[in-house]
């Protein structure tokens, strides 16, 4: 595309803060740029907008405005009149929100744009980077790779960084010098990366995102989102839009994982500016969270009201020899709202600690009970994972055996004063001594109770029936649960329960007679005949599952076909099962009875075989196998079948799960041997004297692996297709050509073009043959052209490479194509192109043959089944569409296992009563959108916290 004029603007915001009319100096030079005029005769910002707006909706226009900070200077410079249809803007900026509060987005046609982010520098270029400015070579020295390499990772690929840190070092020619200078950085940011960053902290309009920011440096990168904002709120903060503003500045991102994420250059930023509350007196500031000073601030009690925040894990301090602390170190620090004091050995009255306490966090917590003086009000969360506490009651006394603890849980359930009134989170999660978990009356706002890996965990009290709040439970690995309490079911809030690993063949699980009044026991029986280390009449487990949940995960609970109850349809809520890790062998049967069911996982299923009519409702069904190698092929997924009414649904992991011998993927791709396929589909299809071929033995290779085969036959889109050792084209092949292309036109005739037959012969070059120790054919793209209609299809085989013998030489593609009387007809220009995709073969021969609907007629149509697919050619191909009129017919896009977003699948069948009972009905879904992908915003975050850019149109 060529502009007619062009403008690059740098620094926007840096000119602007510094210069004495820097936004009106920016004016000039990009009028100067756009317009190919002088700079007017005038001192007013409003004057010039009006002169550059006018200049925009006229010319096709390049700009770049980097660094733009504000919507007064994106106004200022873009004005409000619009762009001109083929012009270009790219804008970076920290401020993500910008782009759409611009006048430009107040016009009836708003401009087309896409966000984009900007990551950082790979390791190999940001050394690159790195050793350009430090040793002027794009290598380290001798004896500095160690030290450089640590440099590279301290700046996280920020490039402003690696320029700045590269050009301070050139002249240090002792590695040592290096390693002072790094150990200095993590104490103070370089004082012009400082500042760079400090713009953005500076542009927050509210104090609240500011106090916020600094908390979340100290203490709440890596931490799950969900858990910060708990806490951050009960600190009266506002976390809720708080969280969101510092997104827009790109100072926080948000992982896949829900967890918080902070370039480390960006993170260093916010806990310098608590650091320069008092540079050298720790005990000063308003957060600490570097050990050596917590610990050394706790020693010496110097801990004041002026501290908000302290965190302490003894397990990374380097002392040999550590002193206990003393409880009453914490006694004057009457503000302290965020606690951490992991691996902490306290002596002393836990009386003493801050009544204003919302977040308690004391992994390896030594004690066996939970200190009944311990003031806990106020709290919100309390973590003591991996502690030593043997029971959950908050009036038990020290519990030595099981029937003790059992008495203490009733005791503690049976208390009416609610000593955690505020708790809305508690983890214990591997506690191995945790026997007992009550006390469920001192919790009324509880809303997540997370116990995971307690592995001598017996019981929970019925109690829990008091939690109303509870939303969110967590039981997963605790293999020694006798039962879930009956009460569970009684709560009306719980959106998510995990049972994962819960199931275990050596342990037992009671079960429970219905019949009678009273709950009696009456048998055991192992807890593989069963569901989820819970009571195990299945009729009676489903029922007692809380109705609201959304999310159940059952992955890893050793649970077969026979284990699951045939209905669970009381789950009507249920939005996602997950059924990973167990060695089911097809989709048990209750899936079908979940109404709103949306996603359901069963990753890592090794046994499974079948997955049938799964629910309509369902958007997402992940196979995923994450076996290094799957070398049983005969308990690989071998048939999916999709009812009619299927809605849009992706599809994860099908390519290394599935079996490359013989699938089937109702709608989409159907394998089987050669010699299991009709004789009659094969007369249909033309196809004559292919007997040789059964015995001829392949290798085939995909995206999930290899395998060596019998000669298949392959469908997809409408094309059927084999292919086998040697150079022999089928003798009804009359029309040949030497090459890899062939032309014709299709001669007039009464009868119908039902579809043609098209065969390719591929040859190796002697180089390539002798290099290797097998011969291996990388398998051509296949171009037919309508060139009367303007139509175009490209088909990549759903198999990439082929082996053959060690002494193959030739390897023969034979297909046939279904195509319609609107496809093909007489008259009609045909071209056809073999595509090779590797240097080390060429394309020796190829031919074609049409096929009509009165040849080989049967009284069944064989291709009934077939014709009913969706995307088949005179079909809904409008997914793969490239451009008007071609197509690229290609399933592994949709099968891929990347870390990219997965395509919907559109619709699989046509709308066709017939095949209701084979086929797939999706409503139509665009999956690649080539032409109209700058149509839609895009929202990316940026995560190096320097900046982001957005292209207009």
């Amino acid at each position: 595309m060529h502009f007619q004029t062009s403008s690059f603007i740098e620094g926007i915001n840096i000119r602007c803060n510094e210069q004495f009319n820097g936004l009106l100096d920016l004016q000039r030079q990009l009028y100067r740029d756009i317009s190919k005029k002088n700079s007017l005769p005038v001192n007013d910002v409003s004057m010039y907008t009006f002169k550059i707006k006018d200049v925009l909706a006229r010319k096709m226009v390049f700009i770049v405005l980097d660094d733009i900070d504000s919507l007064e200077q994106l106004d200022a410079l873009l004005g409000n009149k619009g762009l001109h249809p083929e012009s270009k803007v790219i804008i970076t900026t920290k401020d993500a929100s910008l782009t759409e509060r611009c006048a430009l987005f107040d016009l009836r046609v708003q401009p087309k744009h896409t966000k984009v982010i900007l990551n950082g520098l790979r390791e190999s270029e940001s050394l690159e980077l790195l050793c350009i400015h430090a040793f002027k070579s794009q290598k380290p020295k001798e004896g500095y790779k160690e030290v450089s390499e640590k440099l590279v990772k301290y700046c996280e690929g920020h490039p402003l960084a690696l320029e700045v840190l590269g050009k301070s070092l050139r002249k240090r020619d002792n590695v040592d010098e290096w390693q002072y200078y790094i150990e200095g950085l993590k104490k103070e940011p370089h004082s012009r990366i400082k500042k760079a960053l400090q713009m953005s902290i500076d542009s927050l309009p509210f104090e609240n995102d500011k106090e916020l920011f600094k908390h979340i440096a100290c203490f709440f990168v890596g931490a799950d989102r969900d858990l910060a904002e708990t806490i951050l709120n009960a600190c009266d903060m506002n976390a809720r839009s708080g969280i969101p503003n510092l997104i827009d500045k790109c100072l926080l991102s948000i992982k896949p994982n829900n967890m918080l994420m902070m370039h480390q250059l960006v993170q260093e930023m916010g806990r310098d500016l608590v650091r320069e509350e008092s540079p050298h007196k720790p005990w000063k500031r308003s957060r600490l969270w570097r050990d050596e000073e917590s610990y050394k601030v706790l020693k010496q009690k110097k801990g004041m009201g002026n501290i908000l925040g302290l965190s302490l894990d003894m397990r990374r301090l380097n002392k040999k020899k550590l002193h206990e602390l003393k409880t009453d170190s914490l006694r004057k620090m009457d503000n302290l709202m965020l606690l951490q004091l992991n691996y902490v050995k306290l002596n002393g009255s836990f009386q003493n600690f801050p009544e204003d306490l919302r977040w308690l966090c004391m992994h390896g917590f030594p004690l066996k009970f939970i200190p009944s003086n311990l003031p806990m009000e106020n709290l919100v969360v309390l973590n003591l994972s991996y502690s030593n506490i043997e029971s959950f009651g908050m009036h038990q006394s020290n519990p030595q055996q099981l029937e003790s603890t059992k008495k203490d849980l009733v005791e503690s359930c049976s208390n009416d004063t609610p000593l955690l009134g505020s708790l809305k989170i508690l983890d214990l999660s591997f506690c191995k001594q945790l026997l007992g978990l009550g006390g469920f009356f001192d919790l009324p706002a509880l809303e997540k109770l997370i116990v995971r890996n307690c592995t001598s965990l017996i019981e929970v009290c019925e109690s829990v029936e008091e939690c109303i709040e509870l939303v969110h439970i967590d039981l997963s690995y605790c293999y020694n649960l006798k039962k879930l309490p009956i009460s569970l079911g009684k709560l009306k809030k719980v959106k998510t329960l995990l049972l994962d690993g819960c199931n275990s063949n050596e342990s037992r699980i009671k079960m429970w007679d219905m019949k009678s009044s009273d709950i009696s026991i009456i048998s055991e029986t192992p807890l593989s005949t069963v569901m989820e280390s819970i009571p195990s009449d299945l009729k009676f487990f489903a029922t007692s599952m809380p109705s609201s949940l959304i999310i159940l995960s059952l992955a890893g609970t050793n649970l077969s076909d026979e284990s699951f109850p045939m209905d669970f349809s009381c789950l009507s809520m249920l939005k996602e099962l997950r059924l990973d890790n167990n060695p089911i062998v097809s989709m048990p049967h209750f899936v079908r009875s979940l109404p709103r069911l949306e996603k359901l996982s069963m990753e890592n299923c090794e046994r499974l075989i079948s997955i049938v009519h799964p629910p309509c409702t369902l958007r997402v069904l992940s196979i995923k196998s994450y076996s290094s190698s799957l070398t049983d092929y005969k308990n690989s997924l071998r048939k999916i079948i999709f009812d009619p009414e299927m809605s849009p649904l992706n599809l994860l992991g099908a390519s290394k799960l599935l079996s490359p011998t013989s699938f089937e993927i109702d709608g989409m791709i159907k394998i089987q041997p050669m010699a299991g396929v009709e004789k009659k589909l094969l007369h249909r299809l033309g196809w004559k004297n292919l007997e040789f071929t059964r015995e001829r033995r392949l290798g085939t290779y995909t995206t999930r692996g290899s395998e060596g085969s019998q000669t298949q036959m392959y469908y997809e889109f409408g094309i059927f297709s084999t292919f086998f050792e040697g150079k022999e084209m089928p003798n009804w092949i009359r029309r040949r050509s030497k090459g890899p292309s062939i032309s014709f036109t299709i001669p007039s005739s009464p009868k119908k073009v039902q579809g043609l037959n098209f065969c390719s012969v591929l040859t190796l070059l002697s180089l390539y043959r002798t290099r290797f120790a097998h011969s291996f054919f990388v398998l051509p793209k296949i171009k037919i052209s309508n060139i009367t209609k303007n139509s175009t299809w490209i088909y990549d085989h759903y198999i990439e490479r082929v082996r053959v013998k060690l002494d193959g030489k030739c390897l023969t593609l034979l297909s046939h194509w279904m195509f319609g009387p609107d496809e093909m007809k007489g008259g009609d220009q045909i071209a056809i192109t073999v595509i090779h995709q590797s240097d080390y073969q060429l394309i020796k021969s190829c031919g074609v043959r049409l096929v009509y609907d009165d040849e080989n007629i049967e009284e069944e149509d064989v291709l009934g089944y077939y014709k009913s697919w969706n995307h088949i050619i005179g079909g809904d191909l409008s997914s793969f569409q490239l451009t008007t009129g071609e197509y690229i017919l290609d399933n592994l896009q949709y099968m891929q296992d990347t870390n990219k977003s997965y395509w919907c699948y559109p619709p699989f069948t046509k709308d066709d009563p017939s095949y209701k009972e084979s086929g797939l009905k999706l409503s139509p879904k665009r999956g690649l959108n080539k032409s109209g992908c700058n149509k839609i915003s895009v929202t990316y975050m940026i995560t190096s916290g320097y900046a982001s850019f957005e292209i207009f149109q």
